[in-house]
């Protein structure tokens, strides 16, 4: 992983993806943009994702734009919460369907990608067949804590400080990456994603993605990028060019 590669979500161009970014994860878990949540109708409410896409997928005509400007631009579509190979080929079919219908209003296409989140254990179990209709993953950090510990981020606080005091973790698993449990889920995933497609892009999203142990983690497993809060990119890219160095 290159040191470059750590990521500020904060900046003012990922904020613009952000927004984007976020009407379509709206769109696709509760199958209506503005609802958030449930991942309900993800690939059934076509209208409503479509939508989605259409305002803030590769298609946007913000994106568009820019691609007249002669800046190289690669959007990269990613739909979050995925669990089966079935779920994420609808989606990925209606953001070509969509894109292309865009480009034909535009009179010019542009390349971009799409993958997925992952987010879910039996998304990383099934990161082989994933793999066959997505261009990168993501792993999202947070929420596959949550749903690999069955803890809620927003309740841990709680209780999480006698669990470390006691042993049950080692450290706060939302903080450093639980390496022995959702680490050997991401070993899997990028393992098995790459037996499958082996130029498959692969990061993690997350606030682990600032947190030197887990940045080192993601060196061992060649992963791709890191994507981290603004205010800590330069640790991250301090302890990810420390893991390249070894």
């Amino acid at each position: 992983m290159r040191a470059k590669e750590a990521r500020a979500r904060g900046s003012r161009a990922s904020r613009r993806e952000s927004r984007a970014s976020a009407t379509w994860a709206r769109a696709t878990r509760s199958g209506a943009p503005g609802a958030g949540g449930s991942r309900a109708g993800s690939a059934a409410s076509s209208s409503a994702t479509a939508s989605a896409v259409r305002a803030g997928g590769p298609a946007g005509s913000r994106r568009a734009r820019v691609a007249t400007s002669g800046a190289s631009v690669v959007p990269e579509v990613m739909i979050p919460l995925v669990g089966t190979r079935r779920e994420l080929l609808i989606l990925r079919e209606l953001v070509d369907r969509v894109a292309g219908e865009v480009f034909a209003e535009q009179g010019r296409t542009l390349d971009y990608l799409v993958g997925t989140m992952i987010e879910l254990p039996r998304a990383a179990l099934m990161a082989g067949e994933i793999a066959e209709e997505a261009r990168f993953f993501s792993f999202g950090t947070n929420d596959l804590t949550q749903t690999t510990l069955g803890v809620s981020r927003d309740d841990a606080g709680r209780f999480l400080t006698p669990y470390v005091e006691q042993g049950i973790y080692p450290r706060d698993p939302f903080v450093s990456l639980d390496v022995e449990g959702v680490g050997q889920l991401i070993r899997m995933g990028a393992e098995r994603g790459r037996a499958t497609r082996a130029d498959l892009k692969l990061g993690i999203c997350g606030e682990h993605g600032g947190d030197p142990a887990s940045i080192v983690f993601c060196e061992e497993l060649g992963l791709d990028y890191v994507s981290a809060s603004p205010y800590r990119v330069p640790i991250a890219r301090l302890a990810a060019a420390q893991a390249a160095l070894g």
